[in-house]
């Protein structure tokens, strides 16, 4: 079972100099589908003294982990002569900055997203070069899209030219990839078998993880007791949704053990995600937290209409209240994994302060299929790279692949060229 970073791993490492400071660099990409009501995101002043809008509200109390951007655009994402299909290039040149080939076929071309260039670098020194994670599910066959193939609807994470990396939507599926046994993944029998006799996975190692806590100081045994007791957290939330009945949404068709409530999905996934980063499982996630064009609802938030129908909303009140009410829900899950990050110990400081992640839509105004002034932020410290607590305005059509190369060169991976991308973005650091 992976670790935490310990102090008493430094004196491991210590031929190389490395001291619990050199905590390394993680990487995470966030999506939201069907963009956003721009007028309660973007904030009306720039620098350090914004005052947060409705949208980015839940994101308050951690004004200074926190870079908006505005002027961020993806000119790969309009038609450039093909015509109708703005959901399928928001999704799929959101991390490649590349125009799609407009094919409902086998022969769907894009490009390598950016979390597959980090991945290929930073990959060989964790067990998973890359996590795609997701909430609704999705083919990668067939027309989703006026022509477009699903695999440009369902997928942000590109290897190559041809290979999309379909997100996972089963946090029980994630959860025994990274803590299950690898070589033997435990099938449907055996895991009925285990939570019959109320075995936790941590229940294997509790002998060595006594020992290994008896033999660390204060500090090391305070951030095991709390990995192991989010490890187990985790557990538990999977195991209460594990058979329960529900009824199958006529949007999303959710398979055995997936909780029915988007919130406690999306949680989990998130949680799956910090504690991957926590324990160096890999350096790089992405989660679609639905897939573009999506036509959720949102009960819990007495949100009935479908996402995307009500989008297109020419002006109605009370379909923009609506969306509205679904963009803050979004924020205020991604304030739940800040959080979760803030609260991480990792080598002298947090877990937030040695991440960057990104959050943000391939569509800019969701009634009018825009692809200029992205709803965009970037949160956490990124190992002191990063200036944040400030709205930061670009000029007008700067590339978003823009802000992806400055983000690689920060994680120590030094490249040129990144589909439309001109260079590295200024004002990250300083104004």
């Amino acid at each position: 079972m992976a670790l935490p970073y310990l102090d008493a791993m430094v004196p491991a490492f210590a031929a190389s100099r490395k001291l619990a400071s050199d905590a390394p660099n993680r990487l995470a990409f966030v999506y939201v589908p069907n963009g956003v009501i721009q007028e309660a995101w973007t904030p009306a002043s720039e620098g350090d003294d914004f005052e947060f809008p409705r949208i980015l509200k839940p994101l308050e109390a951690h004004r200074d982990d926190l870079l908006v951007f505005s002027g961020l655009t993806h000119n790969t994402g309009r038609a450039l002569g093909d015509g109708p299909g703005d959901h399928a290039r928001a999704a799929s040149s959101f991390l490649t900055g590349i125009h799609p080939k407009k094919t409902a076929g086998a022969d769907i071309q894009l490009g390598i997203s950016v979390d597959q260039v980090a991945a290929a670098a930073v990959g060989n020194e964790t067990r998973y070069a890359s996590l795609e994670l997701g909430i609704e599910p999705g083919r990668l066959a067939g027309n989703c899209d006026s022509g477009y193939s699903c695999a440009y609807s369902n997928s942000i994470s590109w290897r190559g030219e041809k290979t999309p990396n379909p997100p996972e939507i089963d946090p029980r599926q994630v959860f025994e990839r990274m803590f299950g046994d690898v070589e033997a993944p435990i099938d449907a029998a055996e895991r009925a078998n285990r939570k019959a006799r109320q075995r936790s996975v941590l229940d294997f190692v509790l002998g060595d993880a006594q020992r290994l806590r008896n033999s660390v100081g204060p500090t090391d045994r305070q951030k095991l007791d709390e990995y192991f007791t989010s490890v187990r957290d985790v557990e538990k939330r999977l195991d209460a949704h594990e058979g329960s009945e529900r009824s199958p949404s006529p949007q999303m068709a959710k398979p055995h053990g997936i909780p029915a409530n988007y919130a406690e999905h999306s949680r989990l996934m998130f949680d799956l995600m910090a504690l991957a980063f926590q324990t160096n499982m890999t350096r790089v996630a992405t989660f679609m937290m639905g897939r573009e064009g999506s036509n959720l609802t949102y009960p819990d938030i007495e949100v009935t209409r479908a996402h995307h129908g009500m989008t297109h909303h020419r002006g109605d009140p009370s379909k923009i209240e609506d969306i509205t009410k679904v963009n803050t829900y979004h924020v205020e899950q991604f304030a739940y994994f800040v959080d979760k990050l803030g609260s991480i110990q990792d080598g002298e400081g947090r877990l937030l302060d040695h991440t960057m992640a990104v959050y943000g839509s391939g569509i800019g105004d969701g009634n009018r299929h825009t692809h200029h002034d992205l709803p965009v932020l970037l949160a956490g410290g990124g190992r002191g790279t990063l200036h944040p607590g400030r709205h930061v305005r670009y000029p007008v059509e700067t590339p978003m692949n823009n802000l992806y190369l400055s983000l690689l060169d920060r994680l120590g991976v030094h490249t040129e060229k990144l589909g439309d991308g001109t260079g590295k973005l200024e004002h990250l650091t300083e104004l």
